[in-house]
C-alpha cells in the first residue's frame, strides 16, 4: 500500500505541475488560487481571479490534464489484463487490434451521425465498445488452436486484424462526404479537444472496467499457473476470460472514444511495472493504472508545450513504443517462435 500511496502522490504532483504549463503559464500559487476560488464562500482563502484565466484553467487545461490521466490509466489497465490473461508480455490493446476495432466503431458513429434519444447512452463510446469487443473476440478466435492461444498466432492475428480494421476506417473516410480532417487528426490520438463532456463519457466505462479487474485480481494470479492448474483451484477459466475481455473492451473503448488511437501505453507500462513489483495483480493493477496516468500526462504536457507546434500525443507514444516493442520482440523471440 505504501507504493500505491507514493504513486498516487506522484500523480497528484504531476497533475499540479502540468496545470502550470501551457500557452498561458500559471504559477503554482495561481493554480491553488483558482482551485480555492471554487470552494464555498465560507471556506475560500483566495482572492477572485480574472474571468479569462478562469476559462483557460477550468474549461481547457484542467479537463485535458484529468482526461490524459484517465485515458493513460485505462490503456495501461487494459494492457495489464491482456498480458495476465494471455500470459504474454507482448499483448496490448494496440498490438492486438482492439484499439483499431474501437476506432472503427467510433468512426462509424461519427461519420454516419448515429445517435440515441437517451442522453445517458451516447453513441460514440457505445459504438467504440462494440467495435473493441468484436475485435477482441475475433482475434481470440483466430489465435486459438486446440484450446490454446500460442503467442505467435496471437500476435499475427492481432496485427492482421489491426491492419484490416484500419484499412476499413480509411475506406470509410475516403468515401465519406463529410469533412474528414478532424476525424483524421482525432485518429492520430490527441487530447486537443478535451472537455468536461468527454471526461464524463469516459468515467462510467473506466469505473466499470477497473471494478471488474480489481474483482478478478486473485483469479488472474491463479491463471499465471496455467489454465489446468487454475481449474483445479476451482476457477471457471472460460468465465474469467469472458469477464476480462469485457473489461478490456470497456477500458479501450473509453480511451479511444475521446482521444483516438494512442498506441503502446498498454504495452510499455504493465511490462515495466511488472518488472519492478512482480506479477501479483492485487498490487500490479493499481500501480499500472497510476503509472499509465503519469506517463500519458507527462507525454501530453510535453506534446503541447515543448514543441513549437502541438503534436498528437499518439504520435509521441508511437515514437517511444515502437523501439520498445522491437526490444520486447527480440528479447522474447525464443518464446514466440
Amino acid at each position: 500500500m505504501k507504493r500505491v500511496a507514493f504513486m498516487s502522490a506522484l500523480w497528484a504532483a504531476i497533475v499540479l505541475a502540468a496545470l502550470t504549463f501551457g500557452a498561458s503559464s500559471l504559477g503554482l500559487g495561481e493554480v491553488f488560487r483558482l482551485i480555492g476560488s471554487q470552494l464555498p464562500t465560507a471556506f475560500q482563502w483566495a482572492d477572485p481571479v480574472p474571468e479569462s484565466v478562469r476559462v483557460i484553467f477550468f474549461d481547457i487545461r484542467l479537463p485535458r490534464v484529468l482526461l490524459a490521466g484517465l485515458v493513460g490509466a485505462s490503456l495501461a489497465l487494459a494492457g495489464t489484463a491482456l498480458q495476465g490473461l494471455f500470459r504474454n508480455p507482448m499483448a496490448s490493446p494496440y498490438v492486438l487490434g482492439i484499439s483499431a476495432g474501437a476506432a472503427l466503431g467510433a468512426v462509424v458513429a461519427l461519420i454516419f451521425r448515429i445517435d440515441f434519444a437517451v442522453p445517458v447512452l451516447p453513441a460514440v463510446p457505445l459504438a467504440a465498445f462494440a467495435g473493441a469487443l468484436a475485435a477482441t473476440l475475433l482475434v481470440y478466435s483466430l489465435a486459438r488452436i486446440k484450446g490454446r492461444v500460442p503467442v505467435a498466432t496471437l500476435l499475427l492475428a492481432g496485427i492482421a486484424m489491426g491492419s484490416f480494421l484500419s484499412a476499413v476506417v480509411s475506406m470509410i473516410l475516403v468515401f465519406s462526404e463529410e469533412s474528414v480532417a478532424n476525424v483524421l487528426f482525432w485518429l492520430m490520438g490527441g487530447l486537443s479537444s478535451a472537455d468536461w463532456t468527454g471526461l464524463t463519457l469516459v468515467v462510467p466505462y473506466f469505473v466499470a472496467g477497473v471494478g471488474i479487474l480489481i474483482f478478478s485480481a486473485r483469479e488472474l494470479n491463479a491463471l499465471l499457473l496455467g489454465e489446468e492448474a487454475s481449474k483445479h483451484l476451482g476457477i471457471d477459466v472460460e468465465r474469467l476470460k469472458r469477464r476480462l475481455l469485457f473489461a478490456t473492451s470497456l477500458l479501450t473503448a473509453a480511451a479511444v472514444a475521446v482521444t483516438g488511437i494512442i498506441g503502446f501505453v498498454g504495452l510499455i507500462v504493465p511490462h515495466i511495472v511488472r518488472l519492478i513489483v512482480g506479477p501479483d495483480h492485487r498490487l500490479l493493477i493499481p500501480l499500472a493504472g497510476l503509472s499509465g496516468a503519469i506517463l500519458l500526462t507527462v507525454m501530453d504536457t510535453f506534446a503541447r508545450t515543448v514543441l513549437t507546434q502541438e503534436v498528437p500525443v499518439g504520435v509521441i507514444s508511437a515514437l517511444l513504443g515502437g523501439p520498445f516493442f522491437i526490444y520486447l520482440l527480440r528479447r522474447h523471440r525464443a518464446e514466440i517462435f
